[in-house]
């Protein structure tokens, strides 16, 4: 499958057309930002493991029964998926506090929760991916109800699978970011990536940050935190 036009260009990937309508190809950049895009850099080989890890993770995702858009990795960098309208709403999973959460309501990082949080933002990066509940994604017309409870269902899915492989691997998940589309039948599916760019991960031991937060904060070490997290998922392949 060779890439044809192309489709996109985000932040961190760009997105191409097969001859195949129903997919596509993405190839993940080096290029990272934070806080909206105010804050930018590269983290060298990211774009390498970020794609090689979200494959493995979806992979492993759909064989627990959680459909997504993974196909076939095509080489370090790019990986074919399924063509999907992505739905307009950005799923963040909170496991323990930390980041906009410990900001927002003026808590210490690191508090676990009862029960995982689920927080929705309208994707929308002009209106700085502002947080909204239910009633404003129907309002805006963002989702159905049915869609909205089955994003919930299957954000929660991945929470429960992913807390237990990466707690295999010594590592703690924290929170993430998940996005969902939909297939032409309408189905709803994950989609875009399951990276350290978009998951919060600290090491069960000593709750070293090994994910983006270290060039959010400029703690230093960024290609080391991704590289260790990788190691990791590889050893319990």
């Amino acid at each position: 499958m060779e890439k044809k036009e192309l489709l996109y260009e985000g932040k961190a990937k760009k997105v191409y057309t097969t001859d195949d309508p129903s997919l596509l190809i993405v190839a993940y950049k080096d290029d990272a930002t934070a806080f909206n895009g105010l804050k930018k850099g590269t983290i060298v080989g990211k774009g390498v493991i970020n794609n090689q890890m979200s494959n493995r993770l979806m992979a492993r995702l759909a064989a627990a029964g959680i459909p997504n858009h993974f196909v076939e990795e095509l080489s370090e960098r790019e990986t074919l998926v399924k063509k999907v309208t992505i739905v307009p709403l950005e799923v963040i999973v909170r496991n323990i506090s930390a980041g906009s959460f410990s900001k927002r309501y003026g808590v210490d990082e690191g508090i676990p929760f009862e029960a995982p949080v689920v927080e929705f933002s309208y994707k929308n990066d002009a209106l700085g991916d502002p947080l909204l509940n239910t009633s404003h994604a129907l309002a805006l017309k963002l989702a159905t109800r049915e869609e909205i409870d089955r994003i919930r269902e299957l954000a929660l899915a991945v929470d429960r699978y992913l807390q237990d492989f990466w707690a295999q691997c010594g590592v703690t998940l924290v929170d993430f970011k998940l996005e969902f589309g939909r297939l032409p039948d309408g189905t709803i599916i994950l989609a875009d990536e399951i990276s350290p760019d978009t998951c919060r991960l600290w090491d069960s031991a000593t709750g070293e940050k090994l994910d983006k937060d270290r060039f959010r904060r400029d703690l230093g070490g960024v290609e080391d935190a991704y590289a260790e997290v990788m190691r990791r998922l590889m050893e319990h392949e």
